[in-house]
């Protein structure tokens, strides 16, 4: 696995950087001290350095010439706002070094690190699903037509479980035609194939209907809750559902 060196301000940023490309490198996090840096550097021996330019306009700027002059072999990609990458462009030249605008997407970052290390972008997104696969994960399924919803699950699940996520309960079903869930958390109001609808569709597949099904719901009245209970599913939980509550849940299911 390819190592990354990834430098800056410990921010939530730089947090969300760090935990998206360790799905598929070995990343080390180092301040902006040179002094720390040069340190790691040796100790590390990295095949990429990533510097995050956020809030740092009092980076010490030592760190681009050493890296220029003492380790002009690794590639950099910095990475920063119009504005601050503007401040640091003077120290930083030549094929070494390449810049990234914010905003960006970790995607975009992930094209550029496989780009510089000379990587094939989807067998490095090959292998971590395989290693994913043999690490003996639990696989849910998150269902909802929410964007937000489905970023919040899968950032509160995926620590425990191999997470998936479809927008609807069409997409739902070629998902799991694909790769079968360990359970299913699924949104009861959906637009065109809701909860229930979609609920029906895995339960009229004998080789699915015995997967665990999690209603998630926003509505909280009486007939509402009973027609959800009427369903049978291994629970419900209303929204925003509470991390503590609904792991637990889940480890009780697919556990017992």
């Amino acid at each position: 696995m390819k190592k990354i060196l990834l430098i800056g301000k410990l921010n939530n940023v730089v947090k969300e950087t760090s935990k998206f490309l360790s799905r598929y490198f070995h990343v080390q996090l180092c301040s902006e001290n040179a002094g720390v840096l040069e340190g790691m550097l040796k100790i590390v021996n990295p095949d990429l350095v990533l510097i995050s330019l956020i809030g740092a306009y009092d980076i010490d700027t030592s760190i681009f010439f050493m890296l220029s002059d003492r380790y002009s072999q690794i590639p950099v990609l910095t990475i920063g706002t119009r504005e601050e990458s503007s401040t640091f462009f003077k120290y930083y030249e030549g094929p070494q070094f390449e810049n990234l605008i914010r905003p960006v997407e970790n995607t975009t970052i992930m094209e550029a690190v496989c780009r510089r290390l000379y990587l094939d972008k989807e067998k490095v997104e090959r292998k971590a699903e395989e290693r994913k696969e043999s690490s003996g994960k639990k696989r849910i399924l998150v269902v909802d037509d929410n964007g937000t919803t489905l970023r919040t699950m899968k950032a509160m699940l995926e620590d425990q479980y191999e997470v998936s996520i479809a927008v609807s309960g069409a997409q739902a079903m070629t998902s799991i035609g694909k790769k079968r869930p360990d359970l299913i958390l699924l949104d009861y109001e959906m637009p065109v194939c809701d909860g229930r609808m979609t609920l029906e569709m895995i339960r009229a597949e004998e080789e699915l209907r015995d997967i665990p099904v999690i209603f998630l719901t926003a509505i909280n009245d009486r007939d509402s809750i009973e027609a959800i209970l009427s369903l049978k599913p291994a629970g419900y939980f209303l929204k925003p559902a509470v991390k503590d509550r609904l792991t637990a849940q889940i480890h009780k299911i697919l556990n017992s």
